[in-house]
This record gives C-alpha cells, structure tokens and sequence, in this order.
C-alpha cells in the first residue's frame, strides 16, 4: 500500500496537476470514500467540480476538484464562515440537505436545503474555491434538492425540486412531487408559476416514493428529467423521464430504473448498496458518465463510513441511457481510455491509502467542527501542533464542542494521536472519539479518578446524554505525552494507548461497531474520528494538545 504523508499546509500552498505519461487508466469506485453523500457535478472546460451533502458539521458542501474523475483534490467549501450560516441547535444529521452545482457565464451556482431553518436558497461565485456570497433565500421554492438548470439553447434557467404531494394530500406515505420555475440566475429569483413535472414518481399507480435530487439535461433535442426513487437506503434507485418541452410532458423510459442494486443477490460479496442520487457528466474521453451516492455494508444494511461517493459509464441505445450495468452489480473499477491526472497536495480519496495531518500551519478543508467555527477556541503551533481550550459543551448536545474530526474513510481503519494534557478534575476529558452522532460514539480519553491520571474508554447512552465507563487503568505519573489509536475492522473496533509513540497497549478489543452504523442511529451522516475536549458542563480555562492525526484505511475490496 502506497502511503501518503502530506501536512495539510501542503494542501493550500501547492496548486497545479501532473499528467500520467499513459492513454490509459482506471476509475476505483468509492471515487470520494467516507461520508461524501448527495453527490452533484458540473464540468467547466476540462475541470470538473464536485460538491457534497454535510449536513449540520461545519465548513459545510466541500468543493473538490479534478482533472480526470478520479483523482480529486478538495479547494474549499461553500459555507465557510459563520456569517453564511450555522447549525446551532440542529441534530447533526440535519443542516443541509443534497447540494446542486451549476455554471453559467462565469458563475458558479450552488443550491441546497437548509433542513429545519432557512429552507432553500442559493449561492454564486465567480471562483469555484471561493469565497461564496451569502445565501440567498428562495422561499417560493419550498421542498428539498433544488438544482439550476440552464438551457443553452434558449438562454432560460431553471430551478427544478422535490416538493409535496398535490394540494398537499399525499396518497400514501412517501407521496412526492417534482415541479419546477423558471429562475433568474442575476436576481436570484423565481419567474412566474410554479408547474408539477412528476406526480409521485415513474408509475403512480405502483405508489413510488421519495421522488427527489431531481436534474434535467438536453441531449439530441430531448429534454431528460432524472431524479432519484425508493428512498435513500437499500430500495434506492434513479429513474428517468424525457420530453421535447423543458416544460413536459415528460414521458417515463420503458426500462427504468436505469440504476439500482435492490434486486441483487444479499450474500454477495463485498456488495454495494443503495445506489441512486446521480447526475450525468461528460467525461475527458466524450463519454458520459454518473456520479451517484452508494453505500458499502460490512453485514445486511451495516456500514459505519456513511453514503459514498462512486462513479460508473452511461452507455446510450435508442436516445435512452442506462448506467452500467443497470441492475447488476456495480464494479468497484472501470477502466477509460484516456491519460490520468493527479493533483499536487491532494490528500487521496479512493483506494487504500494512509497520510499524517499536522497542524502547524493550518487545517486541512476536509476537518469538521460541530454547527459553526469559532477560531477563538484553538489554536496553532509547529511546537504544540492543535490546542483546543475544553469547552463545557459536549458532543452529546447540540452546540459547539471543542471537537475537530475527519471522516471514517474505510471499513478497516486506524486513526491515531498524540495528547498532552493535565486534567485538573473528573470532568475534564480530552482524547480520540469516533462518533455517528450525538447519541452514538466510543470516547478514549485522559482524565482523572479519585484525583489520579486514567486512560478511560466511555460509550455514549443513546438519547440520555450520559455515557458508560467501558473500561479505565491508572496512568503512571510520569507520563508525558499520550498516544490514541482506535481501529475499526468492519462492525468492531478496538482501542490502543501509548506512552511513548511506539509500544501500544490494548485497552479493549473488538467493541460492537454496529452500534455505530446509521441501521442502528438512524440519520443519513457518517462516522467522524475526532480530537475532542471538554469539561463536562463545568467553566475552565484548561487546554488539550493534540501533535497530529494519523489515518491509514485498507479495504481489500479497492485497488490501487
């Protein structure tokens, strides 16, 4: 396995790309691992750009950007400061829902759904790295995963969406519409009436539900309407429609849907699930090809690293497309003819890999916080690397915690840090947590018992904001720095120390991991390993220093 050691400085002060002297190469399928869901693509010359669903962590929608499909450097993301927006008060599978990407004229358009608060809205740029203006609201668009659709034939835009059932009565649960404004890409605002394009789905009468991330392109003067069907989980799908009129009526293909994994052998191996969420791009070769949210279970519905990204071709009969291969499985490599592109200072996102994140001179785009950013509660050094001031807020609650994390990215991972920190009480923990959400987390941290240093390992109550001592041993007096290591290999994870950076001590073995997979929390996030410290409720002006992050996943299902 090649290993990567990048500093995440690296990331924003070495720019530029490397072709591979080979006319051919292979697309390895996650093409983004770990939580990157809600998938959305434009192409602007011969640079692509993707953005992703973040629900309520924050920066919020990452920009990332390639040359070739397969190798993707993240450049910013699209709300990354607490003057657009924060998520406060929001369970952290809420926030923002399904983003869509779009350009014209040299502007860069992005539409997403604020859940609970702000509902939809949309933000430009001119560069796609930002900075993004602040949103703008469109309160006459109300449901969720609108798009920008620009008819280059006419001029026109449209902002397309799902909405309610008509009239708002809904036929049976999951009932849903797809309708449709024209947009004004200057104002930013809607045009005229509001039309329904879909009513419910492909086939009413067959009750499909969840109609939703709905696109429309023009293709040999056909106008396709494509949108995803059966919900986000194992009876996900995309189907499509097409019309001569952007308007419609738009007429359902006779073989959809056009790309699923429910009707698939359970017992395969190493399978791929819940494929749907697409959207059509041309590749660097003139083919077209889909990016698509999927999952990988380790056991049934089971997974921990949340919905990823993945891509496949589109191959074309009849003016129709079908996503290869349709209903069978889909391949974790697709090999193209045409030269790969590797990006200088990108972390790598497929494949098996493993990279270092030192903090010295910033943090990589890729961290999360928890809602908002607050640069007053950390701090940066090249001695002491990341230092967060303990908060009383815990990531069982739904503030602000002193909390950075990165995604879970692999089935088989191991993330590691190095701690220095004195607890003064009980209440003050710091260490390495990997965490679903509020309710569902393992905390291995340093704090104190009966006034002695301990290693503990605590698991969270669901829904009490409590957690359980696992396990805890004494910490010789002597210790300075102390090492975290948490391994996950598909439903268990174990948990290591050190003291000196080298020998490490098994703290617990093989802990129930399903106890992290969404099954179990519910939600549509992923698991986080994250550099937290708190106080437990309690004021205090202590600190916790972590060296670095260390992350190394290999899953034997991705080839190099």
């Amino acid at each position: 396995m090649k290993k990567y050691f990048l500093a995440s400085a690296l990331i924003a002060s070495l720019i530029g790309s490397v072709p591979d002297t080979s006319a051919q190469t292979t697309l390895v399928n996650p093409i983004l691992t770990g939580f990157y869901p809600d998938p959305s693509i434009v192409k602007v010359g011969t640079d692509y750009y993707l953005v992703n669903s973040t629900f309520s962590y924050f920066p919020g929608l990452p920009i990332m950007h390639s040359k070739d499909l397969k190798n993707w450097k993240q450049i910013g993301n699209v709300i990354d400061r607490p003057e657009q927006m924060d998520f406060m008060g929001e369970r952290l599978t809420r926030g923002l829902f399904a983003p869509g990407i779009s350009y014209n004229k040299g502007t860069f358009y992005v539409t997403c759904t604020d859940i609970d608060h702000d509902g939809n809205f949309v933000v430009t740029a001119k560069n796609p790295a930002g900075p993004w203006s602040n949103p703008v609201k469109i309160p006459q668009v109300k449901g969720i995963d609108p798009s920008i659709y620009f008819d280059e034939s006419t001029g026109k835009a449209y902002i397309i969406y799902n909405s309610d059932a008509p009239d708002r009565k809904p036929l049976y649960s999951g009932h849903r519409t797809i309708r449709m404004y024209e947009f004004d890409p200057v104002k930013l605002t809607v045009i005229g009436e509001e039309k329904q394009l879909v009513n419910g789905g492909v086939d009413l009468s067959k009750k499909p539900v969840w109609i939703e991330g709905p696109h429309i392109m023009k293709r040999n003067g056909w106008y396709y309407l494509y949108a995803a069907e059966g919900g986000t989980s194992v009876n996900h799908s995309e189907v499509i429609l097409r019309s001569k009129d952007v308007w419609g009526p738009y007429v359902p293909f006779e073989g959809n849907p056009i790309l699923t994994q429910r009707g698939l052998p359970s017992d395969r191996k190493d399978p791929i699930t819940s494929a749907g969420h697409a959207q059509f791009v041309d590749g660097p070769d003139g083919k077209m090809y889909c990016i698509f949210l999927a999952v990988r279970p380790y056991e049934g519905d089971y997974y921990n690293t949340g919905r990823e990204t993945f891509i496949a071709p589109i191959t074309w009969q009849n003016d129709w497309p079908m996503i290869e291969h349709g209903e069978k499985a889909i391949a974790y490599s697709y090999p193209v003819d045409y030269k790969e592109v590797k990006q200088k200072g990108a972390l790598p996102q497929s494949g098996n890999f493993a990279y270092t994140l030192t903090f010295d001179k910033g943090l990589d785009p890729a961290l999360l916080f928890m809602r908002t950013h607050d640069k007053n509660t950390y701090s940066l050094s090249k001695k002491d690397g990341l230092t967060l001031k303990l908060k009383p807020e815990t990531v069982m609650e739904m503030g602000n915690p002193a909390f950075i994390g990165k995604r879970q990215q692999h089935l088989n991972s191991i993330a590691e840090t190095e701690l220095t920190f004195n607890p003064k009480s009980d209440k003050e923990k710091a260490g390495l947590i990997v965490l679903q959400d509020e309710g569902h987390f393992y905390f291995l941290c340093k704090s104190q018992s009966q006034g002695k240093d301990m290693l503990q390992l605590y698991k969270s109550v669901p829904r009490e904001k409590t957690m359980e001592l696992l396990t805890e041993i004494p910490l010789d007096a002597r210790a300075g720095k102390v090492g975290f290591r948490i391994a996950s290999q598909g439903d268990t994870y174990s948990f290591y120390t050190s003291t000196d950076a080298k020998n490490w001590t098994l703290l617990k073995d093989k802990v129930d991991g399903k106890f992290l997979s969404t099954k179990v929390s519910g939600g549509f996030i992923g698991c986080v390993y994250g550099m937290y410290a708190t106080s437990s409720g309690e004021p205090t002006t202590n600190t916790a220093s972590f060296q670095h992050l260390k992350y190394q996943g290999n899953d034997s299902m991705l080839k190099q």
